[in-house]
Order: C-alpha cells, then sequence, then structure tokens
C-alpha cells in the first residue's frame, strides 16, 4: 500500500471534474484517456482510472485492469494513427519510481526507429497541435 493518501486535488481527478480542460480521446463508465499536455513524443496519451487512486500500489484490481484493457486500447489506436513502429508503455510508482502527478496514470507513446524520446522540459505543447494529435487518434478508435 502506499503510506501516503490520495489527494482529490491533483491535476488529474480536477479534469475527471471537468475544473481543468484536456484533449480527450476516449471514456468509459472506469476509465478516461486523454493527450499528455508536456509529450515526449507525438500522439503522447495517458490512461487513467476515474476511481481514485494514488498510483499503481493503491489500486484495487477491478480498476486496474479497466485501466489495462484501456491503455490496450489506445495503445493499438495511436500506433495506426501515427504509423508508429512501435509503442511505449510508462508508468510510474512514488516520487522515487518518478511519479509527478499522484493519480494512478499510464503513458502511452508512439515510438518510431532511431528516434529518442524528448526530454521532459515541463513546458506546454502547442494546444492546436495537441488538437490535431487527438483526432488522429480518435479517427483510429
Amino acid at each position: 500500500m502506499s503510506s501516503a493518501a490520495y489527494d482529490n486535488d491533483n491535476v488529474f481527478a480536477k479534469i475527471l471534474r471537468g475544473e481543468l480542460p484536456s484533449h480527450k480521446l476516449y471514456e468509459d463508465d472506469e476509465t478516461f484517456a486523454f493527450m499528455d499536455i508536456m509529450p515526449r513524443g507525438d500522439g503522447h496519451c495517458l490512461v487513467i482510472p476515474k476511481k481514485p487512486s494514488r498510483n499503481i500500489l493503491d489500486v484495487e484490481h477491478d480498476p486496474l485492469a479497466a485501466v489495462m484493457r484501456t491503455v490496450q486500447k489506445l495503445a493499438r489506436a495511436a500506433k495506426a494513427a501515427f504509423g508508429a513502429d512501435g509503442v511505449t508503455v510508462q508508468q510510474f510508482n512514488e516520487e522515487a519510481g518518478g511519479q509527478v502527478v499522484f493519480h494512478l496514470h499510464v503513458h502511452i507513446i508512439p515510438r518510431f526507429d532511431g528516434v529518442a524520446l524528448r526530454p521532459h522540459t515541463g513546458e506546454m505543447a502547442d494546444q492546436a497541435v495537441l488538437a490535431e494529435q487527438a483526432e488522429k487518434i480518435r479517427a483510429a478508435l
């Protein structure tokens, strides 16, 4: 179990409540998928559970299974949408593990042979570019 409590005011909780905007890709009863606003590659998107969970250390089995079903769906769509050679799926837990937002989330990044991931600079991508990329992924779903 995670040692810290879930923070209801984290950025992803605010997105789920509609308090912050996002480029939504997919939603079902248990999960929500949207574009990462600080992408490390074209088509970089995230999948989160709707049920509050800090990370993989405290999520219940059913929401975790739902997240992974959506991750697979989005990974296939993002790979197809961008004609990628592969896809990177990443998930970080706790600060020491590289987690920055403390709501369970899985990164999906289309990958291309010989192209490195962009560094995580903390700078937001152009919203028009994200909207265009989101449309490509939605179309592939």
